[in-house]
C-alpha cells in the first residue's frame, strides 16, 4: 500500500508515546505513516450533531471527529479511555499487547503510613478512590488531576503521603519512581494498560492493515471487561473495576463494584475454559446487579456532580451531553436579541459590499425581505458557523475570517471599491469600523438587531461561567462579580473578560465546544 497512514493522537506525552508505538509497528511491517496531533473539536465540521454519530468520549471526541472527517486515517488510544460504545462508522481495528495492568502507589519518603491511622492519599478516580478507602476506611483522600507529569508535580509540590496512578502510563514515559508499589489488591480500571486502534468501518485496506497488529489474548480479555462495564451502565467515573486473563487455556474474571466512600463493596469471580468465554461479562454483570448492584449504581446517579459552571447561554441537549459527567452546568440566555425594521428600499438596492459578524444579522435580514431579493454582490462575514448559515438561506460568501480583527486586515487589501455596509448590532465593538476607516473605506453601519442586556444572580457554589461575546460578560457583570473563571469563546470576549476576572481561559477555536471542550478539560 504506496498510501501514507495518517495516525491520530492526542498531544500528551502519554499520547505521543503510544502513538510512535504504533508508527514504529507499522513501519516495521513497511507503511509509511505521518503522527497528526489532534488539539480541537471545534474547527472540526460534521453533517450531523455529535449525538447523532454517538461522539460521547471526553478523551476521544477529538479524534473521533477527525476521523470521520477524513482528517486522519487511524486513531490511537488508551483502551480505557474509550467508551464502550464506538460512534457511528467508527471500528476496532486492533489492540496492542497490554502492558502492565496495575495501578501503582508513588509515596513521598516512605511506606509507613500505610499501616497508619492517618494518612493522605491524591487521585482523582473514583474507582480508586473507593477501593482505597474500602481497605484503609480512616485516610483521607484528595482529588488529583492532570496529565502524567502535572500529577507527579503536585504530588512533590503537596504535603501528601502518596498519590496513585496506572503504573503502565509511568513506564511508558518513563517516569516510574523507585518509590512505587504496585497494589496487586486494587482491581484495575476495565482494559487498563492496553492500546487501541480505530478506523472507519468503510476503510477496508487499512483494517486489514491494523489486523496485523492485533493481540489476540489482549483483545479476548479487554472485550470481556468492557462489556462488563457496559453492562453495569457504568461510565469511566463509576467505581467499577474489571480484570480478565488468561492461563492455561483458562479465562479468569475478577470484577468489583462499590460506593463512592467504599463502604459498600460487591464483588465477583469465574473462571471459564477459552472459548466457552462467551457469556463471562454477561454472567458476571448478573451476578454484581443481583447482588445489590442496581440499587447502588442509582445511588451513584444520585450524587452530586462535583463542579458546577454556568453558561451565559441556553445550550442544546447535545451540547450539555458534552460534558463530563462530574460537571454539572446550569444555564440561561444573558442576552436577548431583537430583529429590527430595516427600510426594505436599503435592502432591495444593489449593495457591492457587505459584512455580516453574526448569525443574528442573517436572521434579520431574512425576516425583513424574501433572501431572493437581496441585492448584494461580495459578503464578508466573521465565523464559520455564520458562513454555513449565510450560504444556507442568503448566497456564497465571497470571504470569511475567524473574527473581526482579521476581517478588517484583509478588507484594506482585498476589497472591491470602498465602502461597506455592515449589519450590526446597537452593541458592538468598534475595533472592525474604526480599522476601516482609518483605511480610507467607509463604513456604512445598519442597526440589524439589538441587544438587550438580562443578568441574573448566580449561585455561590458556581466555580466558572462560559462566556460567548464581551456583551454576555456586560450582562454577567450587571447581578454578579469576577471571582468565577471566566471561560471565553475567543480572544475577543478574553480581553474584555481579563478587565473583570483574574482567572480567564480561552478555548482554542470560536465555537461552544470549544468552550465546553475547555471547560472539560480544566475539571478532568
Amino acid at each position: 500500500m504506496s498510501k501514507i497512514i495518517r495516525i491520530g493522537t492526542r498531544e500528551s506525552q502519554l499520547a505521543l508515546w503510544q502513538a510512535k508505538t504504533v508508527q514504529q509497528m507499522l513501519e516495521q511491517l513497511g507503511h509509511k505513516t505521518v503522527l497528526v496531533p489532534e488539539k480541537s473539536t471545534g474547527d472540526l465540521i460534521l453533517d450531523k450533531p455529535l449525538y447523532e454519530l454517538g461522539i460521547t468520549g471526553i478523551f476521544t471526541r477529538t479524534l473521533d471527529i477527525a476521523m470521520l472527517n477524513n482528517d486522519i486515517d487511524i486513531a490511537v488510544h488508551s483502551l480505557k479511555d474509550v467508551p464502550t460504545i464506538l460512534p457511528k462508522g467508527i471500528v476496532q481495528a486492533a489492540v496492542l499487547k497490554r502492558g502492565n495492568i496495575r495501578d501503582t502507589l508513588v509515596y513521598k519518603n516512605n511506606e509507613e503510613f500505610l499501616s497508619q491511622r492517618d494518612a493522605v492519599i491524591a487521585t482523582g478516580s473514583l474507582r480508586r478512590r473507593a477501593q482505597w478507602l474500602n481497605r484503609y476506611p480512616t485516610h483521607t483522600l484528595v482529588d488529583l488531576r492532570g496529565n502524567v507529569n502535572t500529577r507527579l508535580q503536585k504530588l512533590e509540590n503537596n504535603d501528601w503521603n502518596g498519590a496513585i496512578f496506572a503504573a503502565a502510563g509511568l513506564g511508558r514515559i518513563g517516569l516510574r519512581s523507585k518509590n512505587a508499589i504496585n497494589l496487586d489488591w486494587m482491581i484495575p480500571a476495565p482494559a487498563q494498560g492496553a492500546i487501541m486502534i480505530t478506523v472507519l468501518d468503510e476503510d477496508e485496506d487499512i483494517k486489514a492493515i491494523c489486523a496485523e497488529l492485533n493481540h489476540e489474548e489482549t483483545e479476548i480479555c479487554t472485550s470481556i471487561e468492557r462489556k462488563f462495564l457496559n453492562l453495569l451502565e457504568g461510565g469511566c467515573t463509576a467505581p467499577i473495576g474489571a480484570i480478565a486473563f488468561i492461563k492455561d487455556e483458562q479465562v479468569s474474571f475478577q470484577g468489583v463494584l462499590l460506593n463512592i466512600d467504599g463502604t459498600k463493596k460487591i464483588e465477583v469471580t469465574r473462571n471459564e475454559k477459552l472459548g466457552e468465554h462467551q457469556d463471562m461479562a454477561a454472567y458476571c454483570a448478573n451476578f454484581i446487579i443481583e447482588r445489590g448492584g442496581k440499587r447502588l449504581m442509582n445511588e451513584l446517579k444520585q450524587v452530586d456532580k462535583k463542579v458546577t459552571v454556568y453558561s451565559t447561554k441556553s445550550l442544546s441537549n447535545s451540547q450539555s451531553d458534552l460534558f463530563h459527567n462530574d460537571i454539572n452546568v446550569e444555564g440561561s440566555d444573558f442576552i436577548q436579541i431583537n430583529t429590527n425594521r430595516i427600510n426594505p428600499f436599503i435592502l432591495k438596492s444593489e449593495i457591492k459590499n457587505v459584512i455580516i459578524t453574526s448569525k443574528n444579522a442573517v436572521e434579520s435580514l431574512i425576516t425583513n425581505i424574501p433572501a431572493e431579493e437581496l441585492q448584494f454582490k461580495n459578503i464578508y462575514c466573521v465565523g464559520r458557523r455564520t458562513k454555513r448559515l449565510i450560504e444556507q438561506k442568503i448566497g456564497k460568501v465571497t470571504h470569511s475570517e475567524p473574527n473581526a480583527k482579521k476581517l478588517a486586515e484583509y478588507l484594506i487589501e482585498y476589497i472591491e471599491g470602498t465602502e461597506v455596509t455592515y449589519f450590526c448590532s446597537d452593541l458592538h465593538l468598534d475595533d472592525l469600523p474604526n480599522i476601516l476607516t482609518k483605511n480610507h473605506i467607509t463604513v456604512n453601519e445598519i442597526e440589524a438587531y439589538s441587544t438587550r442586556l438580562a443578568s441574573i444572580k448566580i449561585d455561590e457554589k458556581v466555580e466558572g461561567v462560559m462566556f460567548y461575546s464581551p456583551s454576555t460578560i456586560k450582562s454577567y457583570l450587571l447581578e454578579n462579580n469576577g471571582d468565577k473563571i471566566a471561560f471565553c469563546i475567543g480572544e475577543t470576549t478574553a480581553t474584555e473578560a481579563s478587565k473583570h476576572f483574574k482567572d480567564v481561559r480561552v478555548a482554542k477555536v470560536p465555537t461552544v465546544e470549544s468552550v465546553i471542550e475547555l471547560v472539560n478539560l480544566n475539571y478532568v
